[in-house]
């Protein structure tokens, strides 16, 4: 999506996961950290959505993808921070890949509920302007803040209406659209 808001022209090279293609010798040459995604650009490569999007922002300014105000932009990387390394149970019982193929049919757990009630709350926090972004302008923890929420909404789970809102209408961006469109292999039987 942040390759797609930079108008930089990419190509995707998917890698069987499931068969562990992602600890071959050859991309552990390439991503380090052995995981996906991994930008190669020219003859430096870079793992972890994070540091590619603020690699991207800062290698290739225009469009911006962050808030250029220092404390908007310290709030995005925060979100981001935020939704990638909290909130285990709710990420764990409702995996980004619910959004691409079934729900999930169990109920969540009282962790994930837990999860879910902070989630709720820092969002309508960050929300709390009325304005259809986090900041004045988008920005790529937009993104990141709605598909965390879309986790529980494309499962049918109880998510307040204006998160819904809001998490709707980042569904919209073109770029978004075009990541959820993307061909997908089939679920693992």
């Amino acid at each position: 999506m942040a390759l797609t808001e930079k108008q930089l022209p990419f190509e995707i090279e998917p890698l069987d996961l499931a068969a562990g293609a992602n600890r071959s010798t050859a991309f552990s040459r390439t991503s380090l950290t052995q995981r996906v995604p991994t930008l190669v650009d020219g003859d430096f490569a870079l793992s972890e959505s994070s540091a590619i999007t603020e690699y991207l922002d800062e290698a290739y300014p225009r469009p911006p993808i962050y808030p250029a105000e220092p404390r908007a932009r310290g709030r995005a990387r925060q979100v981001q921070a935020w939704l990638r390394s909290d909130l285990m149970s709710l990420r764990m019982e409702r995996p980004t890949e619910l959004i691409f193929y079934r729900p999930v049919p169990e109920p969540l757990s009282l962790a994930a509920q837990t999860a879910s009630q902070k989630l709720f709350a820092g969002a309508q926090e960050l929300l709390r302007h009325g304005h259809p972004n986090l900041f004045d302008e988008w920005s790529i923890a937009d993104i990141d803040l709605a598909v965390m929420l879309n986790r529980l909404i494309l499962n049918g789970d109880d998510v307040p209406a204006d998160l819904v809102r809001y998490a709707g209408g980042q569904w919209q961006r073109p770029s978004v659209q075009r990541w959820v469109r993307m061909e997908r292999p089939p679920l693992p039987k």
